[in-house]
């Protein structure tokens, strides 16, 4: 069975498997905790305990798990499974790997710095945006900590929300003093999502950085083949957004 633990900091759900996990257990214990987080508005941190009483998963079981994860994937926020049981920290490790959001294993006496990863969590995406469309129409997004696949969602919703009025954005501007990479292979995945689905869409590309991030300029310019790319200072965004929104070379040609 599952029963839901409320020795937990606010702000993380937990779940302890004792026994035999049958589909019931995830009608009646998982799917209202998935309800009551839709209800409220926010994302699942997640506590999963296997202890030594816990059997097996029936295969019923088994496929509701499957049923919900990928029906509420992007709900979660994190997950730490804890459990010395093999197959459980072999199989975690394995999914894991795929999930939007990030997964650890921990062992039966590291459930208190299970909690205390969770609880640690960043709130909120690890970019920040805003479009200028005093600019014509130019994408500034901020970078500071590793991707994540929300950060890309609430992307493509601003892009396409331009894109549905407009026929493409003058400019997209990544502002970053470095680059921190991906939260998980989920969250790389998305982003050449979001490249794919953009790329013909964008006029121009600047990157405003530290100048130990110039490498990445040939790299923008392979993602977006239709966009000049440009490179700038760290401190030189004011001039990265300018340039950003002026007409491109094409359509300077093209009122011509």
């Amino acid at each position: 069975m599952l029963e839901r633990a409320n020795d937990v900091p606010a702000g993380v759900d937990a779940l302890s498997a004792v026994g035999t996990v049958s589909k019931s257990d995830y009608e009646t214990v998982v799917e209202p905790l998935i309800d009551e987080a839709r209800r409220e508005g926010r994302r699942i941190r997640l506590l999963y305990e296997f202890g030594p009483e816990f059997r097996s998963f029936t295969p019923g079981a088994g496929w509701e798990d499957f049923k919900i994860g990928i029906g509420s994937m992007r709900l979660f926020e994190g997950c730490a499974v804890v459990t010395d049981a093999g197959w459980i920290r072999q199989a975690t490790r394995l999914s894991g790997f795929l999930m939007p959001c990030p997964v650890r294993v921990y062992g039966t006496g590291e459930r208190e710095e299970a909690l205390r990863w969770l609880a640690s969590l960043p709130e909120g995406p690890g970019v920040s945006h805003r479009l200028l469309p005093e600019a014509g129409g130019v994408l500034v997004i901020e970078i500071e900590q590793p991707l994540r696949v929300p950060d890309f969602d609430a992307l493509a919703v601003t892009a396409d929300g331009w894109l549905e009025r407009h026929a493409e954005l003058a400019g997209v501007v990544v502002h970053a003093r470095e680059f921190p990479g991906w939260e998980n292979a989920g969250s790389l995945l998305r982003h050449v999502r979001f490249v794919r689905d953009h790329h013909r869409k964008v006029g121009k590309v600047a990157l405003a950085a530290d100048s130990r991030l110039a490498a990445l300029v040939p790299q923008l310019a392979n993602h977006f083949v239709r966009a000049e790319v440009r490179r700038f200072g760290y401190d030189e965004l004011d001039d990265a957004v300018a340039w950003a929104g002026e007409p491109t070379d094409r359509e300077s040609s093209g009122a011509e």
